[in-house]
């Protein structure tokens, strides 16, 4: 119930009783009745006034009352609606950066791919240039072989023809062009000979004398030796060789000069000596003796010649 209709309910009481009374006096007291009914009169206007003066003020009061609760209403609402604002800003910083960092994870990310994708093509430019590699090395291998077959067929003309002069018992001395010897020991090593040509030693005949030689080591896992000398002397029976006179032999990044250059398949060593000169692309040096490991391709460089005795061959 609102202040209003509790005041308007006073009201109608009050005049309720102002009725009864002035009925009750209206019987009682005729005479007084007009002076009375016109004080009572009086009185019900006053306190009618001054009833409606307090309801007014009491709307006033209940308006004022309603507008500060608005008000109050109002600036709570403000408050919320700032203090989401507030906590919706946050949220939008935190997501913001937190997008940022992974762009900053993804720029990384694609940089390193960058890099990687560059590393995987000079590693296939790289891989493509040894198969090109392998491949002209086969072609001239091949190439290579066919040169064999041809030299390996004089050789097995120049070896029919040594055997029917043993068999004869016949001391001639006999002389071949163009000959070529292979020889492959256990470990897999291959000994290519090649000379312009080839006779029998007079005092030997298992050994050939050879002139404008060239050879080559190989094998499967091993860089090649190469060899050249105006002479040399073949063993058939065991494949050693003994080359001599301007004798240059090239490995890897060395290139040797001697004039003797000794080769033993049964022990898979090599040494060469006598002026000794060692040659690569950062220096050039003297020594004495130079040994090979045949089987590791391995070099010994050996200053101290004097120490060593060795047999010279000279043409």
């Amino acid at each position: 119930m609102s202040i209003k209709s509790f005041i308007q309910i006073i009201i109608l009481i009050i005049i309720l009783v102002i009725l009864g009374s002035v009925y009750f006096q209206y019987f009682s007291k005729e005479k007084i009745l007009v002076e009375e009914t016109t004080n009572l009169k009086l009185q019900n206007e006053k306190l009618y006034n001054d009833l409606e003066n307090k309801i007014l003020e009491l709307e006033k009061k209940n308006n004022k009352l309603r507008d500060e609760i608005e008000i109050k209403i109002d600036q709570l609402n403000k408050k919320k609606e700032l203090e989401e604002n507030l906590e919706a800003q946050k949220k939008l910083d935190e997501i913001e950066n937190k997008l940022k960092e992974e762009k900053k994870l993804l720029d990384e990310e694609k940089k390193l791919l960058d890099n990687a994708k560059k590393i995987e093509t000079a590693k296939r430019e790289k891989e493509k240039e040894k198969l090109d590699e392998i491949e002209n090395k086969l072609k001239e291998e091949k190439k290579l072989l066919d040169e064999e077959k041809k030299l390996l067929d004089n050789a097995k003309k120049f070896e029919n023809e040594k055997k029917e002069s043993n068999t004869k018992e016949k001391k001639i001395i006999n002389t071949v062009k163009d000959v070529e010897y292979i020889t492959t020991d256990k470990k897999g090593n291959k000994f290519r000979l090649l000379a312009t040509s080839a006779k029998s030693n007079t005092k030997n005949n298992n050994i050939l004398d050879l002139k404008e030689v060239r050879g080559v080591i190989t094998s499967d896992i091993r860089d090649p030796i190469y060899i050249v000398s105006d002479f040399a002397q073949y063993n058939s029976s065991n494949s050693n060789s003994k080359f001599y006179q301007n004798v240059i032999i090239n490995h890897i990044d060395k290139e040797i000069i001697c004039e003797n250059f000794d080769i033993d398949m049964e022990t898979n060593e090599a040494i060469a000596y006598n002026n000794v000169t060692v040659t690569d692309p950062k220096s050039t040096m003297k020594a004495g003796i130079i040994t090979f490991d045949l089987e590791t391709k391995n070099i010994n460089i050996n200053p101290k010649s004097d120490e060593t005795k060795i047999k010279v061959i000279s043409d």
